[in-house]
């Protein structure tokens, strides 16, 4: 069948998905929505219209990024607007729909906003709520509004389009449309995309490897299972352009095993790929073979780095080696090889399609194009966005992400993950990009951001994150291996008033030795975290440090919980569910803490309704 056919059939496909003149339901679908209930959700659905006896479809679509609002739910119905709703339960979902296919009226309890048009019954619509007017959606182009699992749907919505025009030009052109662009490897380092292809291209050889690293391991950061899990075909057709661009017949997309929904959707996406002829032997007539293949890693967070991801490939312990040679002229088995993250292959098929120029209208001069983020922490809308890089971290925080909840002062935003750097909220205004973000001692990163309250103990973040690169360093070199421990040590000490004069330039010491001696990326990047926050926080490094006291009362070797006799009412409360039972006292009289034995756990704290219990 001629690929014009098959968008033919494409498009009826969709417009019956889209047919207003039938009921329809759509499940959010992605891990984020699982984890909230959506699993339970949909059965609810189904047994809620067998009992009314009504009919309608019912879909599972991945994640449109709202995961603040998870678990969501869009209703559709023969006069009725498309409603999103937010929260929802198995025990509310009867309402809603009880109220939208018998009654006839969209509840306006928990509506999020109307799919499709202008507002509609004091409901906003979709396209004006706060966390979409900054975002430029290329990579999340498809997330949340299609079947996933439906190769109909993604053709219908361009899908494959830019494969079938790569196949009519050169290599080469393909190549340089993609320097045209300006396009980034998204996955942290930021190289130029194009001329890593062209390097692999010209590197010698009759069997080459195009392989996707999707191998996220940063906590907090989710852009690569979202996108895997809501649109898996943008990767295959990024990948199968990336392929006839470098001259690879086989390929591998590397997961952790972690992702069962993503492995699952990307299987089924390669099966339906290859019955239609967009990958395998002969693609699309034009003479490409490309057949990838998927490997589960481990869950190594180094295997993230090229060459210890080569290395779990072959079977060998994922551990980074020196280079060169690059993966480019000696990668997987010995042949070049060619490697690019989820986020990268997934924007290629939008800038062969529409062109490189119209994806380099987005950014700044030497960072061009958009972005993906996994915004987390202590901000109102977590989820997952994409902005068009150069907007402000200040933007994305407030306007994006809605701010700090109950209205305290933000303190810090941390980007680029584990390895990051936490940047204070006196240069908000930063523009982020590549550059800017190296200046300030951060990196992009794959595109993890935590924002930070005042309620956040910056050397508690710092101890936090080295703990967890040292845990995850293979060990292979010694500057990482016994840098990031001593670091991790230092740390700790202050953390639990130990600290002694003269720590904090024994830390700085380290780190520019692990940044400047380590092997790989990891050890690279490790020491950010403790170099960025000795930089900005100094003053709440050396209260840790001189006063042994914890700014943020976030330090439980450096805090105290004491009930305030003026306002204790004698309940009793905390004295009946503290569970190291150090809490004294006669009813309707005044309390005390035994400091001796409280284990600092705070529940106290939380429990007392007349705060009388104060944290010191």
């Amino acid at each position: 069948m001629r690929f014009q056919e098959i968008q033919e059939q494409a498009q009826s496909v969709w417009r019956d998905f889209g047919d207003l003149g039938k009921r329809r339901i759509l499940v959010g679908g992605g891990t984020c929505g699982r984890a909230a209930g959506a699993l339970e959700l949909t059965q609810a659905v189904r047994v809620f219209l067998e009992e009314h006896g009504l009919s309608a479809e019912v879909r599972e679509v991945g994640c449109l990024g709202l995961c603040y609002a998870e678990p969501l739910v869009e209703l559709s119905a023969p006069g009725m607007p498309r409603v999103m709703y937010r929260d929802v339960t198995d025990k509310n979902i009867t309402d809603l729909l009880r109220d939208f296919f018998v009654e006839g009226q969209a509840n306006r309890d928990n509506a999020l906003a109307v799919m499709e048009g202008p507002a509609a019954e004091g409901i906003p619509a979709f396209a004006e709520l706060p966390m979409l007017k900054g975002q430029v959606r290329v990579v999340l182009r498809n997330a949340g509004l299609i079947d996933p699992e439906s190769i109909h749907h993604y053709i219908a919505r361009g899908g494959y389009a830019g494969l079938a025009k790569a196949l009519e030009l050169s290599p080469a052109q393909v190549i340089e449309e993609v320097k045209k662009s300006g396009l980034r490897g998204r996955g942290g380092a930021g190289f130029p995309t194009g001329a890593k292809w062209e390097f692999c291209r010209r590197s010698p050889g009759d069997e080459k490897y195009m392989i996707c690293n999707a191998d996220e391991g940063d906590p907090g950061a989710f852009m690569d299972r979202s996108v895997l899990e809501s649109d898996p075909h943008s990767v295959l057709e990024g990948m199968a352009i990336a392929a006839y661009s470098i001259g690879a017949r086989n390929g591998y997309i590397y997961a952790r095993a972690e992702y069962p929904l993503a492995i699952e959707r990307l299987e089924k996406a390669i099966a339906q790929a290859v019955e239609f002829g967009f990958l395998g032997d002969n693609v699309m007539g034009k003479g490409l073979s490309f057949h990838p293949h998927i490997k589960k890693g481990a869950g190594a967070f180094v295997c993230g780095e090229e060459t210890a991801l080569l290395a779990s490939i072959e079977g060998r312990r994922g551990m980074p080696r020196s280079r060169p040679p690059f993966p480019a002229q000696s990668g997987l088995f010995g042949k070049p090889t060619n490697i690019n993250n989820v986020e990268t292959l997934a924007s290629v098929p939008v800038i062969l399609e529409r062109g490189g120029e119209s994806y380099a209208r987005y950014g700044t001069e030497q960072s061009r194009g958009t972005k993906t983020f996994a915004l987390a922490g202590k901000v109102v809308r977590t989820g997952l966005i994409e902005v068009p890089m150069g907007i402000s971290l200040r933007e994305i925080v407030f306007d994006i992400g809605g701010g700090i909840p109950d209205g305290k002062p933000i303190k810090a935003v941390q980007t680029g993950g584990p390895s990051g750097g936490c940047i204070p909220a006196t240069m908000l205004d930063i523009p982020v990009d590549y550059e800017r973000l190296a200046e300030a001692g951060a990196i992009m990163g794959s595109g993890g951001m935590i924002v930070m309250d005042e309620d956040t103990c910056m050397v508690d973040i710092a101890r936090y994150f080295v703990e967890f690169t040292q845990s995850e360093s293979c060990g292979k070199c010694s500057p990482c291996r016994l840098g990031t421990r001593q670091m991790l040590r230092i740390l700790d000490d202050i953390t639990s008033g130990r600290g002694k004069p003269g720590d904090l330039e024994l830390l700085q010491e380290i780190g520019s030795a692990v940044k400047q001696g380590s092997l790989c990326g990891l050890g690279q990047t490790a020491p950010n975290p403790v170099l960025t926050t000795i930089r900005y926080f100094r003053d709440e490094y050396r209260a840790h440090v001189e006063d042994k006291r914890c700014p943020a009362t976030a330090c439980r070797a450096l805090i105290r919980y004491r009930i305030l006799p003026e306002k204790c009412t004698g309940c009793s409360l905390c004295a009946v569910e503290c569970p190291a039972k150090v809490i004294s006292g006669e009813r309707k009289k005044i309390y005390a803490i035994d400091q001796s034995g409280c284990t600092k756990c705070g529940l106290c704290f939380d429990l007392c309704r007349f705060e009388a219990v104060v944290v010191e």
